[in-house]
Order: C-alpha cells, then structure tokens, then sequence
C-alpha cells in the first residue's frame, strides 16, 4: 500500500513524496555517491555524467545529462519517484520543470551542520535512519580530529582563462576555514579575478583544486610566475566541495595538508 508523505526541502519547498519511494533519480554527484553510503543504491535509476563515485555500481546507471542541462525524456523513461537536486549545482527552470511531473527534492548546502541537516533528513525520508545517523556521527567523530597547526592566508582557485576564485558564502570557504586556511576572497560567491590582483594579494599559500577545472603541474609554473615566493600546492577538490559521505575523508587529508605546509614553511 503506497501512501504521501509531505516533507519541506532544504529551501523551505513543501514537497510530497509518494512511498514507498522505489526509483530516485540524483542530479548531484555528492549526493549520489551518499545514497549509495546509506545504503540507498539498488533506489538509484538515473545519474548525471559527473556522478562519479561509487565507481563500479555508478558506471552501469543510465545517464540523464549534466547538472544544469538535462534530458527531460530521458528522466520521464526512467518514472523516477523523486527526483534529487542541490540549490546551487542545478538551475532553478530544471527544478521547475521537473517538478511538473515529478517530486523534486532540493538541497543547499553552505557549512557543515546542513551537511549533517542532509544526510539525517535523506535516511529519514527513504527509511534508513540509523544508517544515516551512523554515518553523520562518523563524519562528525573525524572533523573533531582535525589538528590546525597555523591558519595560513590562501587563495582558492576553481578555474582558469579567466581565474576564478570562491566567496565566503561558499561550502569550499566553509570547509576551508575548518582546514586552517582563511580565505582572502570573500565577497562574491565565485568571483573573477586577475593576474595583477593575484600578484598584489598577500597570501601564504595558492590552492589549485583539482575541479571544476583540473589544475595541473604545468599551472604551478605558470603561476609561479605570478607568485615566486609563495607555496602553490594542487588539492583534492572533492575534499573541500562535496558533502556526504565524502566528509568522511576529508579531515585526515586536511591533517595532510597541513603538515606538508608546516615542512615548507619551516
């Protein structure tokens, strides 16, 4: 017997969802990879092109476009009972237009505690609470772990021709903060910034992440070029953007980083 259940999304949407809920298609790979975590995977039916992890169970999931661009026809084959999407990652006329035929769920996330809001509400709507909380507690657990040697003035780069840069009201200045690094950028969400902005900035390190756009060795020298006496490291872009159970990995890798900076700057 199948009933609704009526439940408000991460932006305050009410949103009822019909249950049980069998088929889920994810359009945001951070959350994808979380469903599978919690032991929601045999639900997923559909997958964006950047849902990447888990490698092997996503690899045989159909494909339903990109993040901000979908094919709709390929969606409605697939007669998903709930549909996934994020704030930020996908448009606001793809989650209306889904929303026509099916629910949407949305989410938004900015620091850690509506990581933790996410992981909770997503094991609570599909069933699995426990697991769900196991997991959010784990992550938990690993952050209260992370040992801050020195806070360093970085700068964040997440693109290149033209530089672009993140804001304060980023999930990555979130997690950057909980890494030990104060950010020098923080007024527009991801800002464009200039190769004589980036020479006069007075920072301790460049951070290179390795997406949206992957930064590479080759960067380093061309960018040191710019900064000749300022530590350029490239970085797991991962670790400081996705939310889930990625978290999970992320603490020790920034104990990594900071270690590998507190030998350099010695």
């Amino acid at each position: 017997m199948s009933n609704t259940v009526s439940t408000v999304d991460m932006i305050g949407r009410n949103v009822n969802i019909h249950q049980p809920v069998e088929r889920i298609v994810c359009l945001v790979p951070s959350i994808t990879e979380l469903l599978f975590e919690i032991g929601l995977g045999h639900l997923v039916v559909g997958v964006t092109v950047f849902c990447v992890h888990p490698e092997k169970a996503i690899k045989s999931l159909p494909k339903v476009g990109g993040t901000k661009k979908v094919r709709m026809q390929a969606i409605e084959d697939l007669r998903p009972d709930l549909i996934i999407c994020n704030q930020e990652e996908n448009t606001l006329e793809m989650v209306q237009a889904l929303e026509e035929q099916f629910p949407v769920w949305v989410s938004s996330i900015s620091n850690l505690k509506e990581c933790y809001r996410l992981i909770l509400e997503l094991g609570h709507i599909h069933g699995v609470t426990q697991s769900a909380l196991n997991l959010q507690q784990a992550i938990q657990k690993a952050f209260a772990e992370i040992k801050i040697r020195h806070r360093y003035r970085c700068l964040y780069l997440i693109w290149r021709n033209p530089y672009m840069s993140i804001g304060k009201d980023t999930f990555i200045h979130h997690m950057l903060s909980l890494a030990g690094f104060d950010h020098v950028i923080d007024n527009n969400r991801y800002p464009e910034i200039s190769s004589e902005t980036i020479e006069d900035l007075a920072i301790d390190v460049l951070l290179l992440s390795s997406e949206p756009y992957p930064f590479k060795d080759k960067h380093i020298a061309e960018l040191q070029t710019l900064l000749p006496n300022i530590p350029i490291l490239l970085v797991d872009g991962e670790l400081f953007s996705w939310y889930g159970s990625r978290l999970l990995h992320s603490p020790a890798y920034f104990n990594d980083l900071q270690r590998q900076l507190h030998l350099i700057k010695r």
